[in-house]
């Protein structure tokens, strides 16, 4: 899910929901035409503990790297969807890349009273 606010700024919710746990992504958008914006947001991924026994001594999961989206985004005449492509780009706890160049395309639909 996306938050898109007035401001500028934007959140998503965790990219994958399982394990390991990744927390929400944080960016910013901004109108680059009629109906077209960019967004960038990151969040952070983290590692799986090597051994059970680490998670039962308090040691949990470690931070991994960050990931990256800039997303170009196409809304709908009637605001209640878009279209878009995003390029991914992830980097280690060092900075240095991973993955990067990483493309997709979505369709996305407004959450609502009468969406089902």
């Amino acid at each position: 899910m996306y938050v898109f606010n007035a401001g500028g700024t934007m959140t998503e919710s965790s990219n994958f929901d399982a394990a390991p746990p990744v927390p929400p992504a944080y960016g910013v958008w901004r109108k680059t035409g009629p109906r077209q914006f960019l967004a960038r947001y990151e969040f952070y991924w983290t590692k799986p503990p090597k051994t059970f026994d680490d998670v039962a001594k308090g040691g949990g999961w470690s931070p991994g790297g960050r990931g990256v989206f800039l997303e170009r985004i196409a809304l709908s005449e009637n605001g209640n969807s878009f279209t878009s492509t995003m390029k991914y780009d992830a980097f280690d706890q060092a900075g240095k890349p991973t993955e990067t160049g990483s493309q997709a395309e979505t369709q996305v639909a407004r959450m609502g009273s009468d969406n089902r």
